[in-house]
């Protein structure tokens, strides 16, 4: 028995007394953060409804069907939907009619100037403003400017139709894609703002079958709690990888640098991992976002800044010694190993394949590209085929996209990459070249197998 199972077990012991109450919960939006929400509250024991604007992708996931690739979701999905603990409609108005509490989970795409787009949050907003029929609190999980939610909250005022109360809390989430389920069942801490002892009361209520620490803040408190802690994580990646370029340089190892910095508490082991760069959902745009706040507010945030640069700088920093070592990517046969932008996840936001597929493309190669999850995904902007001067090609595995390469560019650590072994480049390649943006294979035996091999920092 799991550790949620075991606390819905408990919910139902005990001389048939519910010792957690059990609350009616509604989530706006299916992506990532609304979607994992909604199945994780439903798996301790509250009843869920989760509300999307898109009837197909409403049938899918009643189906038991996930639209996003995240590891134990359908199982969760099937498990609390045969269990009536969870529930998905297009009926905006009749789930947030009768709900506790409604958090808003939807997108809040970037906008060019690096500023949050919040015409999702307020689509949303409204409507829960024009459906609420009994007093309910609205709970904004998307990461959104500090601010926003005194925002949020006067909206819903302005446009209420019915005579009831509606307080607004932040509640933002720390889940990492490829691991979002556990990351929410046994989240470090959970962070609520709230400006009320009322809203702060109902919340502790809807996470105590959690049992999971509460760090009880100011909302505007809790937004900046995210942005800050994002962006830490993005500035020790940048770090590293800026200290790893420098290494290069003057002979020294990245990994043994990070290795001899973990032993230090105050630095820690995380997060010291040199490569290409960050992507994903939310270093690049939370880092953009926090830049974009810092200028409103006339301050300068050049550490913040710098990350951002070095980041960017760093996607295509492999490209680019391809391009020293090559007259040309002309008509060459190159492999791409790996789409997505990390292990465990089909997202492709800000992944560093995007930015190198398009140079290779751009300069004529010939690509084959493989990913055992995001290969659809990247079809979807680049269809197989010819585009520009180059030709993309999808294959279903890693000795398929080696056979006969000319070079071979690793941009994600999947399982099945990292257990190639070196003799199969040797063996597979025309002329065993490669390029590895996240230090997957070892230097030495690399070479000794005769593989000419360039990595990051080593």
């Amino acid at each position: 028995m799991n550790k949620a199972e075991d606390i819905v077990e408990r919910q139902i012991k005990n001389n048939g007394q519910i010792k957690e109450k059990i609350m009616k919960l509604v989530v706006a939006g299916t992506g990532y953060v609304g979607l994992v929400a909604g199945v994780c509250f439903a798996e301790v024991g509250h009843d869920v409804t989760c509300v999307d604007v898109d009837e197909g992708k409403v049938k899918l996931m009643e189906s038991g069907i996930s639209p996003i690739y995240e590891e134990g979701l359908e199982e969760l999905m099937k498990k609390n939907n045969a269990a009536g603990r969870l529930h998905y409609t297009v009926d905006y108005k009749n789930a947030y009619r009768n709900a506790d509490a409604v958090f808003i989970g939807v997108g809040k795409p970037e906008q060019p100037d690096g500023s949050a787009n919040l015409s999702y949050i307020a689509t949303v907003s409204r409507q829960i403003a024009e459906s609420v029929e009994q007093d309910c609190l609205v709970v904004v999980k998307s990461t959104v400017p500090v601010g926003t939610n005194d925002k949020v909250e006067q909206f819903i005022r302005d446009f209420l139709v019915h005579n009831v109360k509606i307080e607004v809390a932040s509640n933002p989430e720390f889940l990492a894609q490829g691991s979002a389920v556990h990351d929410t069942l046994h989240a470090a801490r959970i962070i609520i703002g709230t400006e009320s002892k009322e809203a702060e009361k109902l919340l502790r209520e809807i996470y105590e079958p959690f049992h999971l620490p509460i760090v009880s803040v100011s909302r505007r408190s809790a937004e900046m709690i995210k942005y800050a802690s994002n962006d830490f994580l993005a500035l020790k990646i940048s770090y590293m990888n800026d200290i790893a370029n420098l290494c290069e340089l003057v002979g020294a190892n990245i990994e043994d640098v990070a290795k001899g910095m973990s032993y230090d508490a105050r630095i820690g082991a995380n997060f010291l991992k040199a490569g290409i760069g960050y992507g994903g959902s939310c270093f690049p745009k939370d880092t953009k976002a926090l830049k974009f706040l810092a200028q409103k507010a006339g301050y300068h945030l050049e550490t913040v800044e710098a990350a951002v640069a070095v980041n960017a700088r760093q996607k295509t920093r492999l490209f680019q010694k391809a391009s020293d070592r090559m007259i040309t990517f002309q008509g060459l046969k190159v492999a791409v190993l790996g789409l997505a932008f990390k292990p465990g996840t089909d997202d492709l936001r800000e992944a560093p394949s995007i930015d190198n597929v398009e140079l290779l493309l751009a300069n004529g190669a010939e690509v084959y590209a493989y990913d055992p999850v995001a290969a659809d995904n990247f079809k979807k902007r680049y269809p197989e085929g010819n585009i520009g001067k180059g030709k993309i090609t999808y294959v279903n595995d890693v000795e398929e996209a080696l056979k006969g390469a000319n070079i071979c560019f690793v941009f994600t650590e999947w399982k099945e990459i990292k257990e190639i072994l070196p003799k199969c480049f040797k063996e597979c390649m025309q002329t065993p070249l490669v390029y590895d943006g996240r230090n997957v294979y070892d230097v030495e035996e690399m070479r000794e197998n005769g593989i000419e091999y360039y990595s990051i920092g080593r």
